[in-house]
């Protein structure tokens, strides 16, 4: 079977015959999915290994350490430049240049493509974190302007993405950090008022054009979940299992939506206890998936910003390879799926 077809399956719990890895390292492992990022690059300049202007009027920043850096510098910092603003082009042919030769790259893999900073990451970017918390109070129809902005520019890029491209696309990686390590940056209510109709719409035109709709989301957003789920994600990319609480989220979503994940890369890796790392891709395996499917084994990648060891990445991969077949000797029963 194609690794697409395996991914697919996955993500669809349509009964894979193994584990897909989503990994470009290990040579041990398969390699299933195709994941590209070139959409995201800025023809200002920004691009992830390349901290400056982008094509939003955000000026970027990063630290000594190797790692995507952040907005220093917000375009709308100050209100009264709201009125002359304007959004970068959508159709911009820079966007979509390089990648049809990394398509011819894909083979029988899955197809993700990437497009960082949905809702909320590119709100923030453009007013500036603090400010954009008081506004949802203070200054809440500048910010459903905003939001209407940022929603029109995704949709027209992926519809740009999709006439291109067609059918050879077959997800689309989004990030938005919604949590700390203790709960949700904003209350329900503000989400809901703000951001859940125009996920909805987001997600309604992603599936519309035969894509999975892959969310990064960074916290304990363990409450959003839910919701998140009924609006239209079929992929959560969470890396930080422990903070969630591993077995008890497990217990409640599996089988309600896939995960592609990671051990702990706040916690469990950067220990760098081999133990520790091997019991928690057990756990994860026994309690996100099931025999119909729900995990993909993911590789965060950026080691070094991670204070992760090559060797504890491989003991990572090493434990997951030995748990690919773990569903094969289970029973395909109501009682070994949660319902949805």
């Amino acid at each position: 079977m194609q690794s697409r077809e395996i991914v697919r399956r996955a993500i669809e719990f349509a009964c894979p015959p193994r584990l897909p890895f989503w990994q470009h390292q290990m040579e041990f492992l398969p390699d299933d999915v195709c994941d590209i990022w070139e959409m995201d690059r800025a023809e200002a300049g920004w691009f992830f290994d390349n901290a400056t202007w982008d094509d939003w009027g955000c000026r970027w920043a990063r630290t000594e350490k190797t790692n995507m850096g952040q907005v220093v510098e917000s375009p709308l910092a100050d209100w009264s430049a709201l009125d002359d603003y304007q959004p970068p082009d959508p159709t911009n042919p820079f966007y979509f240049a390089r990648i049809e030769p990394e398509l011819r790259k894909a083979g029988d893999r899955y197809v993700a493509l990437t497009s960082h900073f949905c809702l909320l990451e590119r709100l923030h970017m453009l007013r500036g974190f603090a400010e954009t918390m008081q506004d949802f109070y203070v200054e809440p129809k500048k910010v459903h302007g905003v939001l209407d902005m940022i929603l029109d520019f995704t949709v027209r890029r992926f519809d740009e993405l999709h006439r291109r491209f067609e059918n050879a696309i077959d997800g689309i990686f989004l990030s938005d950090d919604w949590g700390t390590q203790k709960g949700l940056f904003v209350r329900r209510e503000t989400f809901e008022e703000f951001f859940a109709e125009r996920y909805r719409q987001l997600f309604d035109v992603m599936h519309g054009y035969g894509w999975h709709v892959i969310l990064h989301s960074c916290g304990r957003i363990n409450a959003l979940v839910p919701r998140l789920i009924e609006l239209g994600v079929d992929v959560f990319n969470m890396a930080q299992p422990q903070c969630y609480g591993l077995v008890e989220f497990g217990k409640q979503f599996c089988g309600k939506v896939c995960f592609l994940t990671t051990a702990d890369i706040q916690s469990t890796l950067p220990r760098g206890n081999e133990r520790e790392v091997r019991e928690e891709v057990r756990q994860l395996v026994q309690y996100w998936s099931s025999p119909k499917g729900g995990l993909i084994v993911f590789n965060y990648g950026d080691p070094e910003a991670l204070a992760v060891t090559p060797e504890i990445t491989r003991v990572m991969f090493d434990e997951f390879a030995k748990m690919t077949g773990y569903w094969s000797t289970r029973s395909l029963s109501e009682t070994d799926v949660p319902s949805s």
